[in-house]
């Protein structure tokens, strides 16, 4: 599905020069799930948007599906977009004036597909929200928004599906929710690479990527004794980062005094 040889992605700040990816080698075949994770400015994300052809590598070579994509011009990047990848975002992207259904809709337009309100209707219906068809977003939940959003991203059928923090946003019950329909459409067939920054979203996938400074530091399959310690160690974590919260609120002075990572602003609260 994809091979990339030796991705660098250089960026100009100023008189600085920045390296998001340092010379990546990457292969994900047909029907993985895959998790890239890493802290803010690991290159997690530059990878996957150059993955779904939205920006192109200073160097490197990049195929797709046997395809080298990263010297083909914009058209041709736009029409993979459109045919063969689909896009999940942290912050849904959705159109707040119109409705859910005309929002899935939105991908069959750009590619003149026949039958396009049956196709999003379908859609809708594979993410247990065609009940919801007629509602805009402001009139749904987050998490119903983030299945919108997925909805559309797999309306035309992608070979494809990228999801960049896709529950960062949501609270951790409907995060599990989101992730439970990832797992369904990876059930049926699809390719999925999934970034997060978060570990026990991250082991939910068959193998995960830790990336760091713009580099692939380790690349490993994941069984289910592994995921189970990585998300028990992860949930502990955030145990002892809402303690420390709460203490914190009461004497600020033993704020320091249990440790562990933030997560989501501590919205399970």
């Amino acid at each position: 599905m994809i091979r990339a040889v030796q991705l660098c992605k250089k960026y100009l700040m100023g008189d600085s020069v920045v390296n998001a990816l340092a010379g990546v080698d990457l292969h994900i075949a047909a029907g993985e799930f895959v998790s890239i994770i890493g802290a803010s400015g690991s290159g997690k994300s530059t990878l996957m948007h150059i993955i779904g052809c939205l920006d192109r590598p200073t160097s490197g070579t990049l195929e797709f599906r046997g395809q080298t994509v990263s010297g083909m011009k914009e058209k041709q990047l736009a029409e993979i977009r459109n045919r063969h990848i689909g896009f999940v975002f942290q912050t849904f992207n959705l159109i707040n004036r119109t409705s859910a259904l005309d929002n899935v809709i939105v991908p069959l337009v750009y590619t003149r597909r026949p039958f396009a309100k049956k196709q999003a209707r379908d859609a809708l219906e594979r993410v247990g929200l065609l009940h919801r068809a007629k509602h805009k977003p402001s009139e749904m939940s987050g998490g119903e928004c983030q299945r919108v959003a997925i909805a559309r991203a797999i309306v035309n059928s992608p070979s494809l599906l990228l999801a960049d923090e896709p529950t960062g946003n949501l609270d951790t019950r409907t995060g599990e929710q989101i992730m439970n329909t990832f797992h369904e459409l990876h059930a049926e067939g699809m390719t999925i690479v999934l970034v997060s920054h978060e570990m026990d979203i991250a082991a939910q996938a068959d193998r995960m990527i830790q990336m760091r400074d713009g580099l692939i530091i380790e690349d490993t399959a994941v069984d289910d004794d592994h995921r189970q310690k990585i998300i028990a160690d992860a949930h502990e974590g955030y145990r002892k980062a809402f303690l420390q919260k709460a203490a914190s609120r009461k004497n600020p002075r033993i704020a320091g005094a249990v440790g562990g990572p933030e997560r989501r602003e501590a919205k399970s609260e």
